[in-house]
This record gives structure tokens, sequence and C-alpha cells, in this order.
């Protein structure tokens, strides 16, 4: 579990090409986080399982990612040379100063429009199964970032691939801390919704499964 604070901006340092995966190596700067091998750790906000640590001057992370992973998240348009967000998994000790963050990616959103004169706003396009999730004030992770959803833009016609825009307003500290500030438009970013939301309508759809099985 995380928390969607990011704890440091890493970079690609390697993408390798294996039989069963692609080793991908992040140089972690000046993170004085060393994980265990085994360890997990979000990486663009997909929970990634550390298989080397590399210590001196040029620390990195290894990590072996499966097709499926680079499929459905957007760590398969990574490239050298690419920032990307880190923190590591949450202990009893950690204060949630985010939300839950599970490191599951349900899927990829698209950037729209970025505002950077005056209050700084990313308007993100999301899937259409996942619309249902955004609410207004609510909570949702974009590439590991825990974020408050200012605005829903309902779509006007609904779509299996165009769902609602959602606007998210990035404080200085965010955009300084993470690769938000990076993001053009047409860029593809991970997506993971609120969790709770999505425990709330599994439990509804349940509920209204069971009532129409007894008419």
């Amino acid at each position: 579990m995380f928390t969607g604070l990011i704890q440091a901006l890493g970079r690609v340092n390697s993408l390798v090409i294996q039989p069963n995966a692609t080793r991908l190596v992040i140089g972690t700067g000046v993170w004085p986080h060393r994980p265990e091998l085994g360890a997990s750790i979000s990486v663009n906000g997909a929970c990634l399982t550390v298989v080397a640590v590399g210590d001196g001057l040029d620390a990195t992370i290894s990590f072996d990612v499966v097709a499926q992973t680079l499929a459905v998240t957007s760590l398969g348009r990574l490239r050298v040379g690419d920032g990307v967000n880190l923190e590591h998994a949450a202990t009893p000790m950690t204060f949630l100063g985010g939300h839950v963050v599970l490191g599951h990616v349900d899927g990829l959103a698209e950037v729209v429009e970025v505002l950077r004169e005056g209050e700084w706003r990313v308007r993100v396009r999301l899937p259409e199964s996942l619309s249902r999730f955004a609410v207004e004030r609510g909570s949702i992770t974009l590439d590991g970032v825990s974020l408050t959803i200012a605005r829903v833009e309902v779509a006007a016609v609904a779509s299996t691939a165009m769902g609602d825009i959602i606007d998210v307003c990035l404080i200085p500290e965010t955009l300084a801390r993470t690769t938000l500030a990076a993001r053009e438009v047409g860029d593809v970013i991970n997506l993971e919704v609120d969790y709770l939301a999505k425990l709330v309508a599994r439990q509804l759809e349940w509920m209204q499964s069971r009532v129409a099985t007894r008419d």
C-alpha cells in the first residue's frame, strides 16, 4: 500500500529486454531509501518488485516488468532519461497524508489541457469505464500522485473510448516534487481511482444483483 505522496524523482537509466520481462533500471539520485530485494516500490503509480539495488554515487533500483504491465500502464512508453515518481510502500508508522493507493493501475488517462497561468491546472480524460468513480473533491491517483478532483466535466456522448474530463489543481510543492510539471497535452499517464469508490460501487452492484435474482 502507498499514500500517493511522492518521495523522490528518479530517472530511467536503462531498459533491457530479457526473455520473460524488461529490466527497468532507475537512478534514484539523492533518495536515501535503500530497499531490500523483494520490496515494493511505486513507479509512476505502478507497484513493482525490487530485483536489484546498486549503491555508490549512481544509486539505482532495478525491476523486472512483464509484458502485461508494460501493456496496461504507461511504463511501456518510458524511454531512457525519462523522469519517474517514486514512493516506497507505507508502513504502520506512515502518516497517511494522501489517500490509500494500492499501486494497481486501473487504466490510462490522457492529458487534454494544461493551464499554467495563475492557478496551475491539468485536465485529463478518463476511460469511459472508470468515469463513474470520479467525483468532485474526491481522491484520484495520477502517475502515483494523490490528487483531489476539482471539477468533473461529464462527457457529452457516452462512448466506450471517451470518458469524463477531470480537473486537478497542482500546488507548487507538487510541481517541484513530481513529474506532473512536465506533462503536456497528449501525454498518457497512469490512473488509479479511489479504492473506496470501487468498493462502494461493487457492493451496490452486488446488492442490485441480489434484488434482481429475488424478483
